[in-house]
């Protein structure tokens, strides 16, 4: 690994060399880049999982942060969205308590630092990747590749994708949970501490601690329990030296001596193997028995694809959004808090242009994963096998396969699968050094992109100190989302939804915002207009005829809402509120026996629906007034 660092020495000079001096740097970088956010608002999320959560107050017995889910909801309600983060949830009580109430900067302050930390121990996690586990004969770590770990973690420090997290007072969760993963996996490299030997593990004490840690992480965030997958990999491919490709030649070859390979028959590894599957299946049943034995409940607008019924195209839009998310890490200067209601149209054809996005992230995952696995040079395995484990493995939990997330991008989820990407454009830049003439354009394009992002995440920690100016910056990324509406700005919301329909005239959720918006805000005459311009473009749409037969309700249209409103059922006729909606219509226009009926469908399709039960129990109270009056 002399050889990396050499091919980095006009870029990195060596006064920077000695590990305190480059996690000074790293700390301070990482510093002023999120410094501005110090004294910035409670925004977005914030308001839900701090400002309203009573588990922050002293009132609340500390017990209940056990039973709570991160909003500071019953985890056993129907209605959590079961994110198990107490950790997480009593440092924002401590903070509470420090500060003395509700002031923003105390929370601010922690996220900083809390940032800043997991930049400074990037640098001994990518001397790991980079230079190997080797050490002195007292027992010290050598780093072997300095100038590579400390690109690395510049590149970390500074990467925008971040200020979601560090500037957003609730991605405390994924801070925690980072620092508690880099922890983790630093721990388990710990096992291997006192002896050389590839494959030989000295000490079970650090791999129970390594499981612990993770036990943590997990308890701060969801994805902290995937270092244990992390560490396997590590263990079984990188100490190891598995080498993948000899193994399947050694099958298709019926070759015999595949029963006496090495890592095969190491006992430590199989004991270190069974460790990590024990703890961390015991964790995760812990975490299954606590939130409860359902998933989540999230809406269609959360997560539009998962409600697909065609499940080619929750594929198709699934693997869309896992290209959206390489592109953030590769160019992160669209960056939007908020990715979700009608932000992405789904792909409903393998004629959209989108399709390319997802030819181009496996073309280039799948050989990345052929040089991790098959290349005969250890060292490139190393790092390789380690940057995909680092960006693919933490991301699993957020990939829409295991179960239904509520969102469809989320920046906050990239924190940990960054250190990936960082690892594999410090391994490109370096190739790159290594096979050009041009040594100085590449140094200028490392520092040049340090400064750009630099500069970003200076600027967009800005953006995120209050709610108009975070909901103004995502104006021009995302002006499908129907949060603009949120800042009362009707008219831009309008224009932005009027927009998305010229673009793209079949965006149905963009023809709904502006019905519900006119309707919302009195503009009667006008939803109408809408509503019916928008069934010429998209007649057979049962969310826009139940949209517009509300509006003709409300304007006393009976018969024509009442056709429009059972066109829509026939088209789906679970949707309870359908029903209830008909219902409400019945009862306004006198058409009790009706209304009773549809009232007595919507609630057994929805036993939960609180109004639906209310104007059910004031039509029964007038049927008897009715029936006794008769009498």
């Amino acid at each position: 690994m002399a050889e990396l660092d050499v091919d980095l020495g006009h870029i990195i000079p060596s006064s920077l060399l000695p590990t305190l001096w480059a996690k000074l740097v790293v700390g301070f970088v990482s510093l002023i880049c999120f410094a501005r956010s110090y004294d910035g608002e409670f925004v977005f999320d914030d308001s839900e999982a701090i400002v309203n959560n009573k588990d922050l107050q002293a009132d609340t017995p500390l017990g209940d942060l056990w039973h709570h889910d991160f909003w500071g909801s019953k985890l056993s309600s129907n209605t959590s969205h079961k994110s198990y983060r107490p950790l997480t949830v009593l440092t924002f009580r401590i903070n509470y308590y420090l500060s003395g109430g509700f002031h923003p900067v105390g929370f601010h302050v922690v996220n900083i630092l809390l940032h800043c930390g997991i930049s400074v121990l990037m640098v001994d996690v990518f001397s790991v990747v980079f230079g190997g586990l080797q050490y002195t004969s007292k027992g010290r770590r050598l780093n072997l590749a300095p100038r590579a770990s400390l690109l690395a973690a510049l590149l970390f420090a500074v990467h925008p994708v971040h200020t979601e997290c560090v500037a957003g007072v609730v991605g405390r969760a994924d801070l925690l949970c980072a620092l508690f993963f880099v922890l983790s996996f630093l721990g388990y490299c710990k096992a291997f501490k006192e002896s050389n030997k590839e494959g030989t593990c000295s000490s079970t004490f650090w791999v129970l601690l390594s499981i612990l840690l993770g036990a943590v992480a997990m308890l701060c965030k969801e994805q902290g329990i995937t270092v244990l997958g992390l560490n396997a990999i590590f263990d079984i491919l990188v100490k190891g030296k598995l080498n993948i490709l000899e193994i399947v030649q050694k099958v298709l070859h019926k070759d015999k001596a595949l029963e006496n390979a090495g890592v095969l028959r190491n006992a430590g590894l199989r004991f270190r193997m069974l460790l990590l599957t024990a703890g961390g299946a015991a964790t995760l049943y812990v975490r299954w028995t606590i939130m409860g034995t359902g998933p989540p409940a999230f809406t269609e607008v959360d997560n539009p694809a998962s409600f697909a019924d065609s499940m080619l195209v929750r594929a198709i839009n699934y693997n869309y959004y896992y290209s959206l998310n390489a592109w953030l890490l590769l160019c992160p200067w669209w960056l939007c808090f908020d990715w979700s209601m009608g932000c992405i149209p789904l792909i409903k054809s393998v004629s959209d242009w989108r399709i390319i996005a997802l030819a181009a992230l496996w073309f280039c995952l799948i050989g990345l994963i052929c040089q991790a696995l098959c290349s005969e040079d250890s060292h490139k395995r190393r790092i390789l096998t380690l940057g995909l484990g680092f960006l693919v493995i933490p991301f699993l939990p957020a990939c829409n396969l295991f179960f239904r997330v509520g969102f469809v991008v989320a920046e906050r989820v990239l924190y940990l699968p960054s250190v990936g990407y960082c690892m594999l454009l410090t391994f490109g830049f370096t190739a790159l050094s290594r096979h050009t003439k041009k040594k100085k354009l590449i140094a200028a394009v490392i520092l040049g992109i340090l400064f750009i992002n630099m500069l970003r995440c200076m600027i967009r920690s800005g953006e995120w100190r209050n709610e108009e100016q975070l909901f103004r910056s995502a104006l021009s990324v995302c002006p499908l989302n129907a949060k603009y509406a949120d800042l009362n700005r009707h008219v831009d919301a309008l224009n932005a939804w009027r927009n998305a329909t010229a673009l793209k005239p079949e965006h149905s959720l963009a023809w709904n915002n502006m019905i519900i918006l006119l309707d919302n805000t009195g503009n009667l005459a006008q939803a109408e207009a809408v509503g019916r311009e928008a069934l010429e473009v998209i007649p057979d749409d049962h969310s826009l005829m139940f949209s517009l037969a509300n509006v003709l309700g409300k304007s006393q249209k009976y018969k024509e809402s009442e056709a429009l409103f059972l066109k829509a059922i026939k088209a789906n006729p679970n949707a309870a509120s359908y029903h209830g909606n008909l219902a409400v219509l019945y009862h306004r226009w006198g058409q009790l026996v009706l209304a009773k009926k549809h009232y007595e469908i919507s609630l057994h399709l929805d036993p939960t629906a609180s109004g639906t039960k209310e104007n059910y129990g004031l039509l029964r109270r007038k049927l008897e007034q009715m029936q006794k009056k008769d009498i």
